[in-house]
């Protein structure tokens, strides 16, 4: 009989996790979350519209998601006879609440609850998450509390006024979308009151040596200046030059007075009087975080951010490759986070260096700054196994598995 009991949260992970950690242990699945607020309320604690304890500190009242009772109880049966129970839902708040809930619905006695993370799942990633169990992380888990309670005081409030004004059936408010539809009828507001205005700029062709170019008008008897109109009201009241995709440009507000300059100018003698050339050195964009990916897979494949996160989520946990069976093909996929573990970052060099060759490999790695606040455990998204090419294992991938590896693997590599 199997001495430890490793609870993760999808049943997509047991038979990979299973495999790297032999006969002592038994993989199961709470397949999300097992506890959630109720629907309505159920006991005094609750406000009747909200279903939250509001009078209570906004203690949130739990209940058994319905379709888990079975799932609960199978777990229940498994955690009485082993040794030590392994919580290891997935590496974020979600996945911290989970495990919480897991341990309250179970009632597990915290002397043999463990809380592991996989950042992989591979028998490394594994095998590096037993070797550094800890505790459940409280701030995690009420961080997610946080957000669920405002989902349903927003969602619960805005919901019904939404319905009563707008029609056309129930509609739904959330605490983020709220925030940006506000942004975007604010935005659509500025539009509409916006006035078009016309103005001019000139740009001329020259010759050097055989060489043409093209030059915009950005001074006038060497002041820099905006033509006419009241230098079109201080360039539309940024009370300065730059403006026009960052370039400065000289405006002018009629076309009488363009055709003036164009008279003028034609007539004029022209001389280059500084140039400079320079090497550039251009930077490899950084690896993937949670929010570079959907933006990267919204601009390059025509992924929407959901569709993004389920192909990824299939990726992280697994897809059979063959007779190797099930292999995980990228790291964590929600992170904000730019770090490269050590290994990672040799692998890569190695091959790198094996491929391409020795010319391709910068001298030293490049290190990318995550932002202020990045939950530095955690890594960037990356392949598993950088050696496992897209289009090598194309044919065991659906076409959008295979698109979105394929990005992954493409911008580790070339970072």
């Amino acid at each position: 009989m199997a001495k430890h009991l490793v609870i993760v949260e999808s049943p997509g992970k047991i038979k990979t996790i299973g495999k790297v950690l032999g006969k002592d242990y038994v993989v199961k699945a709470s397949i999300g979350h097992v506890r959630d607020l109720p629907v309505k309320k159920q006991d005094d604690r609750l406000q009747d519209s909200l279903v939250v304890g509001v009078a209570k500190d906004f203690t949130p009242a739990y209940v058994t998601v319905p379709n888990k009772r079975k799932v609960l109880e199978g777990l229940q049966k498994a955690a009485a006879s082993a040794d030590k129970v392994f919580l290891c839902p997935d590496p974020d708040r979600e996945g911290e609440a989970i495990a919480w809930h897991l341990s309250e619905a179970l009632h597990l006695d915290p002397q043999r609850v463990v809380r592991v993370t996989f950042d992989e799942i591979t028998p490394r990633g594994i095998r590096a998450g037993l070797g550094h169990p800890r505790g459940i992380d409280m701030d995690l888990v009420n961080s997610q509390q946080a957000r669920r309670v405002l989902d349903r005081i927003v969602g619960y409030t805005l919901s019904p006024l939404l319905t009563k004004k707008i029609g056309g059936g129930h509609l739904t408010a959330g605490r983020v979308q709220s925030v940006a539809v506000r942004l975007l009828v604010e935005r659509e507001k500025e539009i509409k009151a916006f006035k078009a205005e016309a103005y001019w700029t000139l740009a001329g062709t020259f010759n050097l040596d055989g060489k043409a170019f093209q030059a915009s008008l950005r001074a006038l008897d060497g002041k820099q200046v905006v033509a006419g109109a009241e230098d079109l009201a201080k360039f539309r009241s940024g009370q300065g030059q730059a403006g026009m995709s960052g370039i400065v440009r000289m405006l002018i507000a009629d076309a009488a007075t363009a055709r003036a300059l164009v008279e003028r100018l034609s007539k004029a003698a022209y001389a280059v009087s500084f140039y400079e050339v320079k090497e550039v050195l251009d930077r490899p964009y950084p690896p993937f975080a949670t929010s570079q990916l959907q933006q990267a897979a919204a601009n390059r494949l025509g992924f929407d951010a959901r569709r993004t996160m389920r192909v990824a989520q299939q990726l992280y946990e697994g897809v059979p490759l063959g007779e190797q069976g099930p292999v995980a093909l990228i790291t964590y996929m929600r992170t904000d986070s730019f770090r490269i573990s050590q290994d990672a970052l040799h692998e890569c060099r190695a091959y790198i260096a094996e491929r391409f060759g020795e010319k391709y490999l910068p001298e030293r790695p490049n290190f990318y700054a995550s932002r202020k606040g990045a939950q530095e455990a955690h890594e960037c998204i990356r392949p598993t196994h950088v050696e496992l090419l897209p289009d090598q294992v194309r044919q065991h991938l659906s076409d959008e598995h295979y698109k979105l590896y394929k990005l992954i693997h493409d911008r580790f590599v070339a970072c």
